[in-house]
């Protein structure tokens, strides 16, 4: 929040531009830059086009300024749009502190404003000034700046009523100003005049900041400064409910392929819109992008590093080739429409080499894959209903836009994921409770956990859907996460278990959904080698990768550390790999170690696992062995 007038117990001296005995520079040129704004555009960010402008906020302290543009320019970074906030707290302790807040030096600071934020807008960014500039004068002047450099120039009304300021007013600022020990504050005893013709106004007392996010990108996409698609809606594979029953009619008459439970989870995925912007399965151009390049390139640079396939047999391939379209049916019922089909050679050997780094014929998934029809189709998917398993579980399988507005309904200003498909111990809680710790100190209000434990496929030896879901519950039940900012939801992916490549995958569905920050553990998405035992894929790559990886902008991935069971705390705790001296007082409890412990119905040490979800853990493996 900008200071916005001068206190009787510290009053500071006028700086104007007399008082400073400032000489006006004579020899001085401009110099060109050698690199033109096409130029600029093509390596700043990774978005090609020039994009800068300056987007003025203006508005009474207190109004939600620095509150939106800060909200702004994480919204245009994280979407790959180059983008900076000059602040008139930041500015003041800087730049402009040798600025008071008489008239003159009120002009003078927004005239360094806006020469400063005209520099940024000619090198590509977008400039985000949140300062109150009460005088029309001023920001007509910052306009005209702009406007001789032929830069587009926004000014946004941050709009609240006094009355609304005065409440929010953290630093009590209107309170001194009314009880007269600040002279010259803006609303109070110095005037501030409301802009005439404003781009746009933002209501504050009646708009949340996601709202108001919402109407600023509306406007620069109006205006040419963000691309459409970097904002992209998800894009769900459903009939519309107006012709649902003309498809379902088509549907009786067109012929029909017999699909598998793998297929029909892909079938869910692309349908909710994890795997937005496919419109279905993949073509060939889009298989061989994801194939060789983990990335979808046309229309920009998307992540996409699994293939998301449907592989059916010659036989099929020679009956359908050269129709326009076909039903995919699953336990007898017809579930989507594939249109205009392409159909392209299955070459398993190099899938598998390139998705899982290896061809062994034990990896469960692999099999599956050397084992499925010769040919792939891919083509436009139309799903004809909404997807339920009937298993008790279908309220937990929110699709990515029921998630958004979950979130939305959470007042959620950040969204952290946790991807498991494992039984929660006190260790993966401690990676949660320490990253929402950490988002509430960058100044996040309310962090919501996303727990998404994965719901497809599963390897035969991994805990089932069902009791992993039951285990959640029990430790959300006994608080060791927070239930109040946790959504336990669903994600309906098969698992593939191929170590880095498919974390990418993980990765990205969450940020589709609305993450904007995901936990990655040890080995995510990996296994023991079938043959030798060993990890397939180095432990920490995993993590490394999604720090690297392209196409992931709107989302940060939170650093993983170790957890292992602190013998004299008696209960999780960080691991310092550097400090091998407490090394003994740490006991590492590995997966397999785990599994063993509760199906011999033994107790772990207290502290690893909250007790009643380590129940349910033992009454699954007991259930195991009657069975």
């Amino acid at each position: 929040m900008e200071t916005t007038g001068t206190s009787h117990k510290k009053q500071k001296l006028s700086n104007s531009t007399e008082n400073w005995g400032m000489q006006r520079a004579t020899n001085v040129t401009y110099q060109a830059h050698h690199v033109s704004r096409n130029k600029r555009g093509q390596v700043v960010g990774t978005r090609g086009g020039f994009r800068g402008c300056t987007v003025w906020l203006t508005g009474l302290s207190g109004a939600g300024k620095t509150t939106v543009s800060m909200a702004m320019e994480e919204y245009l970074v994280c979407h790959g749009i180059p983008c900076y906030t000059l602040d008139g707290d930041n500015i003041r302790q800087g730049l402009n502190k040798n600025l008071g807040f008489s008239p003159e030096d009120r002009e003078e600071n927004i005239r360094r404003i806006a020469e400063v934020a005209r520099l940024f807008a000619d090198a590509g960014l977008v400039c985000i000034a949140s300062f109150i500039s009460p005088y029309s004068r001023d920001r007509l002047n910052a306009r005209k700046i702009h406007e001789a450099a032929g830069l587009p120039f926004f000014e946004v009304f941050v709009d609240a009523p006094l009355d609304v300021c005065e409440q929010r007013d953290a630093k009590g600022l209107y309170k001194r100003a009314r009880a007269g020990e600040i002279r010259g504050f803006t609303g109070i005893d110095s005037e501030y005049e409301r802009p005439e013709a404003p781009e746009l106004v933002l209501k504050t007392d009646s708009c949340n900041v996601n709202e108001c996010i919402q109407q600023l990108v509306d406007l620069l996409q109006e205006r040419d400064i963000v691309p459409v698609d970097a904002s992209y809606e998800v894009k769900e594979l459903y009939v519309p409910e107006n012709k649902l029953d003309l498809a379902k009619a088509d549907a009786e008459t067109l012929p029909a392929v017999e699909i598998t439970k793998v297929d029909m989870q892909w079938v869910q995925v692309l349908a909710e819109g994890w795997a937005t912007p496919l419109n279905g399965f993949m073509r060939e151009r889009e298989y061989l992008q994801c194939l060789h390049f983990d990335c979808l390139l046309d229309g920009g640079v998307i992540n996409m590093s699994v293939p998301v396939v449907l592989p059916i047999s010659s036989e099929d391939k020679d009956r359908l080739d050269g129709g326009t379209a076909f039903v995919l049916v699953y336990g007898g019922r017809r579930v989507a429409i594939l249109r205009n089909p392409e159909f392209y050679e299955h070459r398993k050997e190099e899938r598998c080499a390139r998705q899982w780094g290896t061809t062994c014929k034990d990896h469960p998934y692999i099999k599956m894959v050397l084992e499925s029809g010769d040919w792939l189709v891919g083509g436009d998917l139309q799903v004809l209903d909404r997807i339920y398993w009937n298993d008790g579980l279908d309220q937990y399988r929110l699709t990515p836009t029921e998630l958004k507005q979950k979130f939305k309904e959470m007042n959620a200003d950040a969204v952290f994921a946790f991807q498991l498909r494992n039984p929660v111990h006190n260790g993966h809680a401690l990676l949660m409770q320490d990253t929402h710790k950490r988002l509430l100190e960058r100044g996040y209000r309310r962090p919501v956990l996303l727990l998404h434990p994965l719901g497809g496929w599963t390897k035969d030896d991994d805990v089932p859907l069902a009791w992993r879901m039951r285990q959640h519950a029990a430790v959300l039940e006994e608080g060791v996460l927070r239930p109040e900012s946790t959504i336990v939801a669903i994600f309906p992916s098969p698992m593939m278990y191929a170590g880095p490549t498919e974390v990418q995958w993980h990765c990205r569905a969450r940020m589709v959904a609305g993450a904007n920050f995901y936990i990655v553990g040890r080995d995510p998405a990996g296994m023991p080698h079938p043959s030798t035992g060993k990890d397939l894929y180095e432990p920490t790559h995993g993590a490394k990768v999604l720090t690297m990886a392209p196409g992931l902008i709107t989302l940060e991935i939170v650093p993983f550390k170790v957890a292992a069971y602190n013998k004299a705390k008696k209960g999780m705790d960080f691991y310092d790999p550097k400090r091998p001296q407490n090394h003994q007082d740490f006991e590492f409890i590995s997966g397999t170690r785990m599994r063993k412990m509760a199906r011999e119905g033994q107790n772990p040490p207290e502290g690893f696992m909250a007790p009643k979800a380590w129940a349910v853990l033992k009454e699954y493996y007991k259930a195991l062995e009657k069975a």
